[in-house]
């Protein structure tokens, strides 16, 4: 299935009729909302505010780019590197822009904006009433700052040694836990106490490799590591200590770990794996060969939502990205384009 910019169409639709409208005959037009979907990153170009983000609706049938820049009359911003939700809002990172704009998750309109202390942001969590931002300025400061999910307001800033790397921001079990590894280089993971708001031990190696994704699934932090001939997937309790190690033997440089429905999903160069959490087999064929786009852009986007494979081709960044769905058995749903550089896709609903 094939899909166009059919919400665009009934949004502008509606704009007209409702200008359309007279004193003699009034109708409350329904406002669009974008709950019962899913939401797509688009990255944009560095340097340029073309950032933006998808709407789908869960049956795939509809869709929109483009949706806050349709609520607020202004561009989102410079690199939109990722998404969480509490409650009623949604918080976009804008890494380029170094902003962190909240909107309302249903109808996507601004409700505020973070900007203090962001340097370089990376990625983000949410735990224990706060939101946790990795800022990782190359050839700068390494820190993570706490920010209050009630007003937005700054809290604290907890240093980084300037040698290490502040990535990836995972919750499990009450904790905060951050990747210090980026591009395939590092190898240790660090728990944040968050009712102290401190580093909370010695950092965690990994024993093989270095870490290319980290992802929390059920209470625990699931992270894949690459080796020279095999890769790893640990898996560390919410206290900080790695409980089950599986070895991927064969399997070079793996990354894009998903865990969905009690399986781990992960690609190598443009190979899709899927095997189940507690096999001690490792399939010795991949679920999906996807598009090879390249050293830098092959699996660029890629995420596993309730039994669904979303596989982007961002096309090097030049045009349109093409998502491609999946079931889990590896037959093509849907395919339809998004914006440049899409990456990861959250539901609503």
């Amino acid at each position: 299935m094939k899909l166009n910019k059919l919400l665009q169409i009934i949004f502008g639709f509606v704009l007209l009729f409702s200008i359309s409208c007279t004193s003699d005959y009034e109708e409350v037009i329904p406002e669009i909302t974008y709950n019962n979907g899913i939401f797509i990153t688009n990255e944009g170009n560095f340097g340029k505010p073309n950032a933006e983000v998808t709407f789908v609706t869960k049956d795939l049938s509809l869709m929109q780019n483009d949706i806050y820049k349709a609520k607020n009359n202004e561009n989102l911003g410079d690199v939109l590197q990722t998404m969480v939700f509490n409650g009623d809002k949604a918080y976009l990172l804008l890494n380029n822009s170094n902003k962190i704009k909240v909107v309302d998750r249903i109808t996507f309109k601004k409700t505020g904006e973070i900007t203090t202390q962001l340097d370089n942001p990376r990625y983000m969590a949410v735990a224990n009433g706060n939101l946790y931002v990795s800022n990782d300025k190359y050839g700068g400061a390494k820190y993570v700052n706490v920010y209050k999910l009630s007003d937005n307001s700054f809290v604290k800033k907890i240093d980084f040694a300037s040698t290490s790397t502040v990535e990836n921001v995972v919750e499990a079990g009450g904790n905060i836990f951050i990747q210090n590894a980026s591009y395939g280089f590092g190898n240790t993971i660090t728990k944040i106490n968050t009712t102290s708001n401190t580093i909370d031990g010695a950092a965690i190696p990994v024993p093989n490799g270095n870490i290319n994704k980290t992802v929390s699934y059920n209470n625990n932090v699931y992270t894949i590591s690459a080796g020279t001939t095999d890769s790893y997937i640990y898996q560390i309790s919410p206290a900080g200590a790695i409980v089950k190690t599986t070895t991927l033997t064969g399997i070079t440089n793996g990354r894009n770990l998903q865990v969905d429905g009690g399986r781990f999903y992960f690609s190598s160069s443009n190979k899709i794996y899927s095997m189940d959490m507690n096999a001690t087999t490792v399939p010795s064929t991949p679920l999906i060969t996807a598009v090879d786009g390249g050293a830098n852009f092959t699996v660029y986007g890629f995420s596993v939502l309730d039994g669904r494979i979303f596989v982007s081709d961002v096309k090097g960044f030049t045009q349109a990205s093409e998502i491609t769905v999946y079931t889990t058995a590896g037959a093509i749903i849907s395919k339809f384009t998004a914006g440049i550089g899409a990456t990861s896709v959250y539901r609503n609903y």
